[in-house]
């Protein structure tokens, strides 16, 4: 028997590979399917099946392309209606791979199709479980993402029934994988590790302890922030199926002359520049949204831009096609180029750039006493909540665009997130609504706080 976690950074997202005496099965791919089919080939296996914990809202699962290029049967849990062919196994059901088996657990209450899936190993006993979004490490995934079909409430209620009926009665040593880690809007308050044992949830996951379903479904649903758009259409994109990956990039990976880019702009595409944000800073091309390739880039396209937006993509050289690549795991396929030679084309074409003026942490500490800085928090209302800079005002990032009208443009603001990542796309929104009279903090509240910035913990301080 052989597990593998297949983790993708940028998506807070983990796939399963499974193998057993010749057979393989792959749980929750993300939309390429070259790595599961590489690595069934390095180890000469089939792929037999290929599990989906539920309609995913957060990415678009490989599982059509890669049940259609290996042969495998997609297999989903109860009460799974889909466009395309599918196994839809029963709760209970049984499916071999190899010497090994997966029992499928029906746990209703991230959505009403979610299912887990037990792995028995050789010997017969209960080895792990894929939990999906229904069991995470310190919490279970939120309760909100049906628009109305049913309410969050009754999600999770159901939840809670899922929990005591399959996860509960599970012994202390059983591994939890599940499908997402830190960073992923699919749950509330995530812990940073990616797979824990039944045991150690117990011990400390609220979603285990001995609440009584009222207070569970207060404490899962009390707090929620709103999902990123883009969820709900990747779950119906899910659901429906969709174009080839490879036919997707074929169509976007368009190399733009300046005058080409220009012209798909005035049409109505927006910018959106993938270089690091130390580069950015020192010159973009003016209305550029700055989302960096090496962060959490396709959650951030996919929490700041309406998916059927048409994009123009900046890149570093040699990086077109995976930022191409990575909007389309999110369902972002209308791109429409690349400006060829980037940055450098638009200077020789005679066309002014735009800077973000930064400052030092140690800078940052100066200024922080000077009543005309005001200091913007861009970080989560949770992280801001455990520590911020004493007068900072928090203006989370994903509702930075819709608090736009409370920034004067004639004010000085300082705007920090928690390493410089944020505060760069912030600095980048800021700039395309006009307001100029700021400045970036490099290294965010991790360099503030060894620079010796007053802190506080505790309530909010809105923006005025």
């Amino acid at each position: 028997m052989h597990i593998e976690q297949m983790y993708t950074s940028c998506l807070a997202e983990a796939a399963y590979y499974i193998e057993s005496a010749g057979e393989a099965a792959i749980i929750d791919p993300i939309r390429e399917t070259e790595p599961y089919m590489r690595k069934a080939k390095e180890r000469g296996v089939k792929i037999k099946y290929v599990f989906e914990t539920h309609f995913h809202a957060d990415f678009v699962s490989g599982h059509i392309d890669l049940a259609r290029e290996s042969g495998a049967e997609i297999v989903f849990g109860p009460e799974a209606d889909t466009a395309y062919p599918v196994h839809h196994a029963h709760d209970g059901e049984i499916l071999k791979v190899g010497n090994i088996r997966i029992k499928v657990l029906h746990t209703p209450g991230h959505t009403p199709e979610s299912s887990c899936y037990l792995l028995i190993d050789e010997s017969g006993k209960e080895y792990c479980i894929f939990s999906g979004d229904t069991l995470f490490v310190g919490d279970v995934g939120r309760p909100d993402l049906l628009g109305g079909v049913m309410t969050k409430d009754e999600l999770a209620g159901m939840m809670y029934d899922s929990l005591r009926k399959h996860i509960f009665p599970l012994a202390d040593e059983v591994i939890v994988y599940p499908a997402h880690g830190p960073g992923s809007a699919c749950g509330k308050n995530i812990g940073k590790e990616t797979w824990s044992t039944i045991g150690q949830q117990k011990k400390t996951n609220y979603a285990l302890s001995s609440l009584t379903r009222p207070e569970f479904i207060q404490m899962l649903t009390d707090g929620l922030t709103l999902p990123p758009p883009y969820f709900f259409s990747d779950a119906a994109i899910n659901k429906q199926g969709y174009e080839s990956i490879e036919s997707v990039i074929r169509k976007n990976l368009v190399s733009l002359n300046v005058e080409q880019f220009k012209s798909e702009v005035e049409k109505g595409a927006k910018i959106l520049d993938t270089r690091d944000p130390a580069v950015f800073e020192n010159g973009f091309i003016p209305q550029s949204l700055n989302i960096g390739l090496q962060g959490s880039y396709a959650i951030w396209v996919g929490t700041l831009l309406d998916i059927k937006t048409p994009l123009v993509i900046v890149a570093e050289d040699g990086k077109e096609e995976e930022c191409i690549l990575r909007l389309a795991r999110v369902g972002y396929e209308q791109v429409k180029g690349f400006l060829k030679d980037g940055v450098q084309a638009w200077k020789e074409g005679g066309h002014s750039l735009e800077t973000v003026e930064s400052v030092t942490p140690e800078e940052f500490c100066s200024l922080v006493t000077d009543k005309d800085e005001i200091v913007i928090d861009v970080r989560k209302q949770g992280e801001y909540e455990t520590c911020h800079v004493k007068g900072a005002k928090l203006v989370p990032l994903s509702e930075l665009e819709a608090s736009i009208h409370l920034f004067d443009p004639a004010k000085k603001y300082l705007v920090h997130c928690a390493g410089g990542y944020r505060s760069m796309i912030a600095s980048s929104l800021l700039k395309k609504h006009g307001i100029t009279q700021f400045r970036n903090v490099l290294g965010g509240m991790a360099k503030i706080k060894e620079a010796g910035a007053p802190t506080v913990s505790g309530s909010l301080e809105a923006p005025r």
